[in-house]
Order: structure tokens, then sequence, then C-alpha cells
């Protein structure tokens, strides 16, 4: 699954092995380690993933 997908991290992180990546795959975002790409993968809705970072973002 991961060969095919098109992985993408902040722009702000440089070269920080210290983030999360990001795949689309259509109504759905995949979410890495970029430190552990060979680990596993979070699968969310699109409207989950907003959920989720709507949430962190008010702490």
């Amino acid at each position: 699954m991961t060969d095919d997908l098109r992985w993408r991290k902040s722009s702000r992180s440089a070269n920080n092995p210290n983030c999360v990546e990001m795949a689309h795959l259509g109504h759905r975002v995949a979410v890495r380690d970029s430190k552990n790409t060979d680990g596993p993968i979070l699968e969310f809705s699109t409207a989950g993933l907003k959920a989720l970072l709507d949430h962190v973002d008010e702490k």
C-alpha cells in the first residue's frame, strides 16, 4: 500500500524527521510517523482528520 502513495509533510519541518506524513486516499487520509516509515499507518476519513486536528488546535 505505501509504495503507491505520495507521502507529504509540512514544508516547515525542513529535514527534521520528527514529523507526521500524510497521503491522500480519495475520501480518506493515511498518516504515518516520518521517523518510522515502515511502521503503522493510521487511516482517517477527511472529516475525522479535520475533527482531530481541530481538537488538537484547541489544546
